[in-house]
């Protein structure tokens, strides 16, 4: 599993682990660098302009926080956040009093958010994101012709592993990054009778382009998780080995 470890103990993966005694690891193909200041000014993205900000990710507003700081840039009281989910919304209190600010979120999505972001296009929105990052956030913006920039704030780049092989019978990718860190870790990997799961419709693109097989994506339309696509895979997997 190609993300980090959960911290709770009831989650799915640990839940689907026990129904089919199966043996999960979780190692993380890609990891998060930030984007200096210095390099963060030769974007030449004024911070101090936009009356609100468009958070897909806690990581992003780490960066954000962060580069504002190094720059000694002071964040208006007036700011309004746009956050993808609740979750990602209370992040901010990490560096906001929440309760006195004007913060919107979204229910799981990007397309859900982008409702609530119409009813504020007089706004001017800032979006941090990595360097890679999916073309539906820029595309959906602009068909709704909302004003906005798009700063690099920082960078997915592969993990090194230590191991020479993957001695698995599942690999499941979450990003094409994931992808990219598997080719540039392990040239030599040959799918053979591996299976290959990715989320989303990008990664799966990315399987595909490096020559690889898909096995399983999620979300689908039987399986909007992975863990409900993975057990849905196995349970037919087990039918036909029957």
């Amino acid at each position: 599993m190609s993300q980090p470890e959960p911290t709770n103990p009831k989650s799915p993966y640990f839940e689907l682990a026990k129904k089919y005694n199966l043996k999960i690891d979780f190692k993380q193909f890609i990891q998060v660098e930030g984007v200096s200041a210095k390099d963060f000014r030769q974007q030449k993205i004024n911070l101090t302009s936009f009356s609100a900000i468009i958070f897909t990710s806690k990581i992003a507003i780490d960066h954000y926080f962060r580069i504002c700081e190094e720059l000694r840039i002071t964040v208006p009281d007036t700011m309004k956040y746009f956050c993808i989910t609740e979750n990602v919304a209370f992040y901010l209190q990490k560096y906001i009093v929440y309760r006195k600010r004007k913060v919107f979120h979204g229910k799981a999505c990007f397309e859900d958010l982008i409702d609530v972001i119409i009813k504020h296009k007089e706004e001017k929105f800032f979006v941090p994101l990595s360097d890679t990052h999916k073309s539906d956030i820029p595309e959906l913006l602009a068909k709704n012709k909302i004003k906005h920039t798009i700063g690099t704030m920082y960078r997915t780049i592969s993990r090194d592993f230590d191991c020479k092989e993957l001695d698995y019978d599942l690999l499941v990718f979450f990003s094409p990054s994931g992808i990219k860190s598997l080719k540039e870790n392990f040239p030599t990997f040959v799918q053979g009778d591996v299976k290959i799961a990715a989320f989303g419709p990008t990664t799966a693109e990315a399987v595909t382009n490096e020559g690889f097989r898909l096995d399983l994506q999620a979300p689908n339309p039987k399986a909007p998780s992975m863990t409900m696509a993975i057990d849905n895979f196995l349970k037919e997997y087990n039918k036909n080995c029957k």
